[in-house]
């Protein structure tokens, strides 16, 4: 199966906005490329449209998964409880630090699971509570 993805160069910590068409294999790669690098941001989509898209964004073990549902509309996926909602997590979008609060925050590898779960079924609905923004 082949997705459309966008990442993080683990050689230079900064967001390469070139997309490329590959196995899946190939993005779990590269994940696991950032993983070791301690964080990194991730965009995936369908080969056959332009969205949704999905963002994975992380640093250590939390993470913030946003939805492109369309060109105006973005949702966040609401957090697993790793973090108190009163905390807040700093985790890279694009090539800059943004906080989140513990109510968008999930662990890595359930974040990753959901991006998994999305290439798989090519829908966000059954991924989980999206929070419009």
């Amino acid at each position: 199966m082949s997705v459309m993805w966008a990442a993080t160069s683990p050689e230079f910590g900064l967001f390469h906005p070139v997309e490329r068409r590959s196995e899946v294999k190939d993005l779990s790669d590269r994940f696991n490329d950032l993983r070791s690098c301690g964080q990194g941001y991730v965009e995936v989509r369908s080969p056959t449209g332009e969205f949704p898209v999905l963002s994975l964004a992380f640093r250590g073990d939390h993470a913030v998964v946003h939805l492109i549902s369309d060109a105006e509309r973005m949702f966040l996926l609401v957090g697993d409880g790793i973090v108190p909602s009163s905390a807040e997590v700093e985790v890279p979008i694009v090539d800059d630090l943004a906080a989140f609060t513990g109510d968008f925050v999930l662990d890595t590898d359930r974040a990753w699971g959901v991006v998994h779960d999305f290439i798989q079924t090519r829908a966000a609905d059954p991924l989980g509570e999206w929070r419009e923004l």
